[in-house]
């Protein structure tokens, strides 16, 4: 999308919500990146994130400057997603080896280029000292909250990545608001706080502590994202059944993948229907802003996936923002938005061309 077509789409969202110089001095960060999904979701445009972009890509790693999708596209994603994962350990690199201090840098450079930044945090097991996928110990979550000590770790957790998010802050000093997207995919079997390790109760007190944390320790630069992953039984019913309330997300995300399997297409269009169709009726009914949280195809093995697959989805279902997973440079076959060289890079560019896609460049149209 051109940025006069951007701004011709804004004009009368933004003008008509216009405020004065003390309502918007009186507004907090998150309040504030709140302000800028509404006017996407009200305009009926969808913002592109992909995560990790900025730190390495198909063929490369910490480059200045670089992006597979820039690179294919001229332009940085709306939205970059990065990950807290092992920050509760003092690790300096997270999971996927990116430096937490090159995180932080990024993340400063993409509010200045316009961007919106977002984070997941796939931490270790506090029961078993495992990764996130480790469900070994049965129950994890009722464990947790039956153990003093294993809840005090978990909120001493908490707090820092409480701290890394309080202590965003642009070159004036102020903090950087962000979307916050933990506790994501529970309705699946394979995270430590998902369906099978603890009660409904359980994940909401999980929602609950995570927020008494950060507001005891006054973070106010945090969207709050809640994202189930894929429903193939009762769609809505599966989506709101952990729902922890209204005073605690902001946004109805849904996590719903595209996999090589036989009969794919219809299969996602009905994992689709019954999650993200959840996600929008939910955003409807409790006055949210919905989005695609996560999603994608695994090493791209077609050439029009973004146009003839992602797109209908998008119009189907008007959701704020749409993110895809990284392109990794050291796993195999791990890359979900087309690079320098890959077959569907004209595809993507048709994506990024459409009125309906909004990139980082766009973005400054909505501050």
């Amino acid at each position: 999308m051109t940025i006069a077509a951007c701004a011709a789409i804004f004009a009368t969202t933004l003008c008509s919500g216009k405020k004065n110089v003390a309502e918007q001095a009186a507004e907090t960060p998150a309040e504030v990146l709140l302000g800028r999904l509404t006017a996407l979701s009200d305009s009926g445009l969808t913002a592109f994130g992909h995560h990790d972009d900025t730190a390495y890509g198909r063929y490369w790693e910490y480059q200045p400057d670089s992006s597979d999708v820039k690179n294919v596209c001229g332009d940085y994603p709306a939205i970059i997603n990065w990950d807290l994962g092992w920050i509760e350990t003092g690790a300096e690199k997270q999971l996927d080896g990116v430096p937490f201090d090159f995180m932080r840098e990024e993340i400063v450079r993409h509010d200045a280029r316009g961007g919106i930044n977002s984070l997941s945090w796939h931490l270790l097991n506090p029961v078993t000292g495992g990764d996130s996928w480790d469900t070994s110990c049965d129950s994890t979550l009722t464990r947790i909250f039956a153990d003093k000590a294993l809840t005090d770790t978990l909120t001493r957790w908490i707090g820092l990545t409480a701290d890394f998010i309080g202590n965003l802050r642009d070159a004036d000093g102020n903090r950087i608001p962000v979307m916050y997207r933990p506790w994501h995919e529970h309705t699946g079997e394979w995270f430590w706080w998902g369906i099978n390790e603890g009660t409904p109760e359980d994940y909401k007190n999980l929602w609950k502590l995570t927020r008494k944390v950060f507001d005891e320790k006054g973070i106010d630069n945090v969207v709050w994202v809640y994202s189930p992953d894929k429903s193939n039984v009762n769609g809505y019913d599966d989506y709101i059944s952990r729902y922890p309330g209204d005073e605690y997300v902001d946004v109805m995300g849904a996590d719903v993948y595209y996999f090589d399997e036989p009969d794919s297409g219809r299969i996602f269009t009905e994992r689709i229907d019954k999650t993200l169709g959840a996600a929008v009726r939910a955003a409807r009914e409790h006055g949210k802003i919905a989005a695609l949280s996560e999603t994608g195809f695994e090493s791209l093995p077609v050439d029009d996936w973004y146009m003839n697959t992602l797109m209908p989805v998008l119009e189907k279902y008007p959701v704020a923002f749409v993110t895809v997973w990284r392109n990794s440079n050291t796993k195999p076959n791990h890359w979900y938005a087309p690079y320098s060289g890959h077959p569907g890079e004209a595809d993507f560019r048709a994506f990024h061309d459409s009125p309906r896609t909004v990139f980082a460049r766009e973005m400054n149209e909505i501050r």
